[in-house]
């Protein structure tokens, strides 16, 4: 509440940290105009681009490390020590951003802050999920490279939800963010193929089905969505091999014939199973350009 109050009062969703305002609506114009993104990792080039358009004080980037790819802030060193809570909220942020619009459980292989053990650093493992290191080179989060292939599946319905509850979604720690999502998803696994609709998911999870659906919007999604994304995921793991006939992928996955499955792959993807399959054949890991 307080977070909202002083973006609301000042009109700066940058609340004050910045030396130019970021005026209320900045954050939902930079989240909307990175939906589009075919990956997790074209998402965050696209992030960082556009947060330099709104401010000239942080410079955020991505690199990559091996197979490590990052998120680097960096930060001037005139803004330490006062400032020390801007790198910190940066970095809480951006994982719960991209933690978020993975859709499940976002891995942080390691968090490193360019700044000293602060006297609340014993707070840092509540909030950074991994590895933390401080005194490093420059403030950033790394993640495994693979993982952020990973397509991006949020609606318009559920990144006005996620907006609404922007600042709570941010400061709050919880010991699960997607207890319930996760809860959906292993069911579903467990009876895989027989691919349960909500009301029998509800049952099995034992809590009635208008529950559940309020339970998994409150952590911005739906029955729907968790469903199709796990179904997704399982499609791209199977396309790796090409000697699974699509009939069967189909069959596994709880379509009718391969038709429809393909046309469910096109919709959650853009792209049909055979190019995405042959796509990922000529590349196994994509070269990471520049620009996206």
């Amino acid at each position: 509440m307080l977070f909202q109050r002083v973006a609301e009062d000042r009109n700066d969703d940058g609340l004050g940290f910045f030396s130019r305002q970021l005026p209320n609506g900045s954050i939902a114009l930079l989240l909307r105009s990175i939906l589009t993104s075919p990956t997790l990792e074209v998402a965050m080039r696209r992030l960082c681009r556009g947060f330099e358009v709104l401010q000239q004080d942080i410079r955020m980037r991505v690199v990559r490390d091996g197979s490590l790819t990052g998120i680097c802030i960096d930060v001037p060193p005139e803004f330490y020590p006062d400032r020390l809570f801007l790198p910190e909220y940066l970095t809480r942020a951006l994982f719960r951003l991209f933690d978020w619009l993975k859709g499940r459980r976002l891995t942080i292989v390691r968090f490193d802050f360019a700044h000293p053990f602060p006297d609340h650093g014993g707070e840092y493992i509540k909030l950074f999920p991994g590895e933390i290191r401080f005194n490093q080179h420059v403030t950033a989060m790394w993640m495994n490279s693979l993982d952020l292939l990973t397509p991006i599946y949020r609606d318009d319905a559920a990144t006005s939800r996620f907006l609404e509850g922007f600042y709570r979604y941010i400061v709050i720690p919880k010991r699960s963010d997607y207890l319930v999502e996760e809860q959906v998803r292993d069911h579903l696994l467990r009876t895989n193929p027989l691919w349960p609709d909500l009301r029998r998911t509800a049952d099995a999870l034992k809590r009635p089905a208008s529950t559940l659906q309020r339970q998994l919007a409150d952590e911005g999604t739906s029955f729907r969505t968790v469903k199709d994304t796990l179904r997704r995921d399982l499609a791209i793991i199977r396309l790796v091999s090409p000697t699974v006939p699509m009939s069967k992928i189909a069959n596994e996955l709880g379509f009718s014939d391969s038709a429809v499955f393909q046309r469910a792959f096109k919709g959650w993807t853009g792209i049909a199973p055979g190019t995405y399959w042959k796509n990922r054949l000529q590349s196994a890991i994509p070269t990471v350009q520049p620009d996206d």
